[in-house]
């Protein structure tokens, strides 16, 4: 049987239609939430901003400085974070990257947080780091989740996955400074003893002491403490 070209060139047409993945997908986030409203009239955001008028742009927007200064770690942490993300650099917005400073003290902490919206790439420049992250969804109920850590000095690069749980510590003797960059212009910042034991309203004693483990006691002192973030 013959086939003609027409006939062959919407088979390869349709073949390649059926085997090719989709690549229609929805966006990830770049906010908390967004409720929907059924209304026409209702401010739209692009990535949450609303863009400026491109002929009052100057270079200024695309400018940060500051970050070869020491952040101040004056702080239970011992650590500083300074960052460069949309609220600060707006010409940020819809390039889907961003960038902070870490500096950490000698046995100072960036505790354990996680970025909702990004993965993480980090150089260190100065001293050296304990740095590491935890898995999700481990195969069997009782398996426990796995530790991929690291000890950096300067040079050394490390990466964090998108929305995993992650730390950055100290061991050195000096004060350490690393740079990390975000593909997220907002990445999300959701550091988890502040989150658990520091949020307004708080959450509910027993639901805590059910979850750690723990006595009612030391979930209440846990709360009462001026919870306070480093960035």
């Amino acid at each position: 049987m013959k086939i003609s070209a027409f006939h062959f060139t919407s088979f390869i047409a349709v073949l390649a239609v059926v085997s090719s993945p989709a690549y229609a997908y929805d966006p990830d986030p770049l906010q908390d939430f967004c409720v929907a409203v059924n209304d026409s009239k209702a401010a739209v955001f692009v990535n949450g901003k609303i863009c400026r008028d491109p002929k009052t742009v100057t270079s200024d927007d695309f400018f940060i400085c500051g970050f070869n200064k020491p952040g101040n770690t004056s702080n239970p942490f011992g650590s500083r974070v300074t960052h460069a993300f949309v609220d600060d650099l707006p010409g940020l917005n819809t390039l889907g990257i961003s960038m902070v400073r870490i500096d950490i003290e000698p046995n100072g902490v960036n505790p354990a947080h996680e970025h909702p919206r990004a993965s993480e790439i980090l150089v260190v420049l100065e001293g050296t780091l304990y740095v590491g992250f935890i898995t999700t969804n481990p195969p069997n109920p009782n398996d426990k989740n796995k530790l991929f850590a690291k000890i950096l000095h300067p040079g050394d690069v490390f990466v964090f996955p998108k929305g995993l749980i992650h730390f950055q510590y100290n061991i050195g003797k000096t004060s350490a400074v690393a740079i990390a960059s975000l593909n997220s212009q907002n990445p999300g910042i959701m550091t988890l003893s502040k989150a658990v034991f520091g949020s307004e309203p708080p959450v509910r004693p027993d639901v805590l002491t059910k979850s750690f483990q723990v006595d009612e006691e030391v979930v209440e002192d846990l709360q009462s403490l001026p919870w306070m973030g480093n960035n």
